[in-house]
């Protein structure tokens, strides 16, 4: 086990791990291994003023280890962000096991996780993410306390998926609202990319509103699926980028905003349940708005899973937490308004309510 903090208190020399924890103020890292269950993991704890660190663990076979230190260090700060703008008594962490969910999971390596997160004391509390369920988050739960996510059976919320959905389907009716002044989505055209439990949540969502769907995922047996139920269209690899359509939803993994796909885009608005949809923040969101399309910043919209596991930590209550997270329809109107009185970008309102509401509690309390 190797812990990284206190990171200002270190000779920098030419770490790229210290360095990159500096850009961005990460409290900590955790790098975990365990040759007896294979387990390779990085937890990142990005900020806890405003509480104990959550997030969710993802499980993915990245192709480096520093692709893997750069997805949890950024997925861990936009916690941060997404609790603190929820309104949320958290702070950001998330953790990567580098590994493939569907050959090398087990048991002994989820509970060998689970005691290096119990070693945390707290600090940080994980849930399931990409590669992860319910499931596994109970092996984790036989090594530690500090588990959301958990089974209803367990007194646990469950999949928090159909919340994550619902929090971006208001969004996307907030979106709506901004751009063509009514916040119905009869008629439009969107296009999911990636279907998995939040992005089919979705689909089902816009179809109910008689909207033109098309899908998009790695997975063909799942689309296959879909469009036989629901009658949406699919749409092969990155061919989805050449749609002549309203909305893109980036509902997969990060980064697919990027200088080829907006190059290609023809859309009005953006917005998905996806984390870092923009593989840069400060180049493709100005060039979004060159072309002038609406992005939904996607810390604020994808809250509903998150809004749905920190209610587990006071006892779940499923119509609290949908309730909860229709305030995202609200937030996602504010951060419009502001953005067009200011005539600045969305994603920089986003980043500065959160940033002022942490800046504001911290004065009255240390961090956990």
């Amino acid at each position: 086990m190797l812990q990284v903090k206190n990171i200002k208190q270190v000779a920098l020399g030419e770490n790229p791990v210290i360095s990159q924890m500096l850009q961005h103020n990460h409290e900590e890292i955790l790098f975990c291994n365990d040759n007896e269950t294979g387990l390779k993991a990085i937890i990142a704890i990005h900020n806890t003023v405003l509480g104990p660190s959550l997030g969710g663990t993802r499980m993915w076979m990245y192709n480096t280890e520093m692709e893997a230190l750069n997805d949890v260090l950024r997925l861990s700060r936009g916690m941060t962000y997404k609790a603190a703008v929820a309104g949320l008594n958290l702070g950001g962490g998330k953790a990567v096991i580098i590994a493939d969910s569907k050959k090398d999971k087990s048991e002994a390596l989820l509970r060998r996780f689970g005691k290096f997160v119990n070693n945390l004391g707290g600090k940080y509390i994980t849930a399931e993410d990409v590669g992860m369920n319910s499931r596994d988050m109970e092996y984790i739960h036989m090594e530690t306390k500090h588990v959301s996510g958990l089974p209803e059976s367990m007194g646990g919320g469950g999949d928090p998926s159909p919340v994550t959905a619902y929090g971006v389907y208001l969004a996307m009716k907030a979106a709506a609202k901004e751009r063509w002044g009514s916040d119905s989505l009869a008629g439009k055209k969107v296009a999911v990319q990636g279907v998995g439990n939040v992005g089919e949540n979705l689909v089902r969502h816009l179809v109910k509103d008689g909207v033109k769907v098309y899908i998009n995922d790695i997975n063909k047996e799942k689309l296959k699926t879909l469009s036989k139920e629901l009658g949406v269209e699919v749409v092969e690899d990155d061919k989805l980028f050449d749609l002549d359509i309203d909305i893109y939803a980036p509902c997969a993994l990060g980064a697919t905003v990027n200088t080829d796909s907006l190059n290609r885009l023809k859309c009005s608005i953006i917005c998905g349940a996806a984390n870092n949809q923009l593989a840069d923040e400060n180049l493709h969101g100005e060039m979004a708005i060159k072309k002038g399309i609406l992005y939904a910043p996607d810390f604020v919209i994808n809250a509903g899973g998150l809004i749905n596991v920190y209610s587990e930590l006071s006892g779940y209550n499923r119509e609290r937490a949908m309730s909860q997270a229709e305030n995202i329809y609200h937030t996602t109107l504010q951060i419009f308004k502001i953005a067009k009185s200011e005539n600045i970008p969305t994603y920089t309102v986003a980043n500065r309510l959160a940033e002022k509401r942490i800046a504001d509690i911290g004065k009255v309390k240390l961090p956990f």
